[in-house]
């Protein structure tokens, strides 16, 4: 989780990411994705185009806007975890945290149906996707001392990070995230297989 900005300055350029962020989507979501430029965005933003490149580096990213957070929060979720909390069940508790209420938004289903009917987003999403994981293998194989790209943890970091996607349709996500992980910590069983 990252910390809010605390100095004045960084109030104020936080505000004004987070303006361009808002009016970006409103306007993908409004028009579509092609049909939106950068001079659009800075225009309903109230801001120049240069400004909006100060703190984004393409149209993609504006869609994206919180992914650099992602890579972070994912790692300290694994390397912040308590002692004796298993890797696991850091993650478990760092997608309950942050990805529920992202899912709960209303804005959701919009957002996903821009990005799966955006060629140009589904392939931006898909490169995130591949970095997250490889930013959370790398942490999971810090957190054990072996080598980066060890296959165990790196097939950890990529089931932890499909457990939102599992879970998205599901009437109780929270119980579906739950029960994602508990296949990860325990292994997978038949169903109806009982458990013990």
């Amino acid at each position: 989780m990252t910390e809010p900005p605390t100095g004045r300055r960084e109030r104020k350029k936080a505000a004004t990411r987070q303006a361009i962020a808002d009016a970006a989507l409103r306007l993908f979501l409004e028009r579509g994705y092609d049909h939106v430029s950068i001079r659009d965005i800075a225009e309903a933003a109230d801001v120049s185009t240069t400004t909006v490149f100060k703190h984004f580096t393409g149209k993609e990213a504006l869609v994206f806007d919180r992914e650099e957070s992602t890579d972070a929060g994912l790692a300290a979720a694994v390397r912040g975890r308590e002692t004796g909390q298993s890797v696991i069940d850091a993650l478990r508790t760092h997608v309950l945290d942050t990805w529920l209420p992202i899912a709960a938004h209303p804005q959701r289903e919009a957002f996903n149906h821009l990005v799966a009917s955006t060629p140009a987003l589904r392939a931006y999403a898909e490169r995130r996707w591949t970095r997250h994981a490889d930013t959370l293998g790398a942490a999971i194989a810090d957190a054990f001392g072996v080598e980066h790209g060890n296959l165990a943890c790196a097939a950890l970091a990529r089931f932890a990070l499909e457990v939102p996607v599992l879970a998205q349709g599901r009437k109780d996500r929270r119980a579906a995230v739950e029960e994602v992980f508990g296949i990860l910590a325990d292994g997978w069983q038949p169903p109806g297989t009982p458990s013990g």
